[in-house]
């Protein structure tokens, strides 16, 4: 079981739409809604050397290369981190198959059917032309970035993320920090198995993620990033 069944009693599902509906923008936190152990299995994992490759996206483009990143201005560089090659994990190490198997939980009807009660919307990858690229693991260090930017697109109901860092810093930066409103911005502390959900199309849902303390420049923020659509 990958869920925290204590997260789920019928009065935790009410109380998640409650604070979502009332929030700007519309999101919540739900700390400890997946199960420790097998967290800590998946952490061990991600903490391997291998498997991770550098991401960039520009506010014009998305995934450009080296030499288009090197064309553009720092204004324009919106994403830089590196990503999970889970085909590249999953052919060295069986034992990769526990960061796997929560992807695929992740996108499976048993957790897209929590989201859809939460939300009150009806979440499927029935019309997603490649799921699976939309589920994954991301690390920032000390020299990455994710500045201002939208994730609304057509249809696109939810974004999650969930953290997988142990024995956070309190000065190590790296929350999530919303706009929000009248110029009070919204920002969350990275912590272990905290889950964040919220609708990218409400006011305020803008975001990015706080520079790294380079104070620790030899750790990692980690995380899960999903996004979720409607039929």
């Amino acid at each position: 079981m990958w869920l925290n069944e204590k997260q789920l009693i019928d009065s935790r599902i009410v109380a998640y739409r409650e604070s979502l509906l009332s929030s700007c923008p519309n999101h919540i936190v739900i700390d400890n809604l997946f199960d420790k152990d097998r967290l800590d299995d998946v952490i061990k994992v991600l903490q391997q050397p291998h498997d991770w490759q550098t991401q960039k996206h520009t506010y014009s483009a998305l995934y450009v290369d080296n030499l288009q990143w090197e064309n553009t201005t720092t204004e324009q560089r919106f994403v830089q981190r590196d990503v999970w090659q889970r085909a590249a994990a999953s052919s060295n190490n069986d034992s990769t198959n526990i960061a796997q198997a929560f992807l695929s939980f992740l996108r499976g009807d048993e957790f897209m059917s929590l989201l859809s009660r939460i939300f009150n919307v009806t979440i499927t990858d029935m019309n997603v032309a490649a799921p699976l690229i939309n589920t994954n693991y991301f690390r920032l260090g000390a020299a990455d970035f994710v500045e201002l930017h939208a994730d609304d697109s057509p249809g696109r109901e939810i974004c999650m993320l969930v953290y997988l860092n142990k024995e956070w810093h309190n000065n190590a930066g790296g929350e999530l920090t919303f706009i929000g409103k009248n110029n009070q911005p919204i920002s969350i502390a990275p912590l272990y198995n905290r889950c964040i959900l919220f609708d990218p199309s409400s006011k305020g849902s803008e975001h990015w993620v706080e520079k790294l303390n380079a104070e620790y420049t030899d750790e990692y923020r980690y995380n899960v990033t999903s996004w979720y659509w409607s039929e």
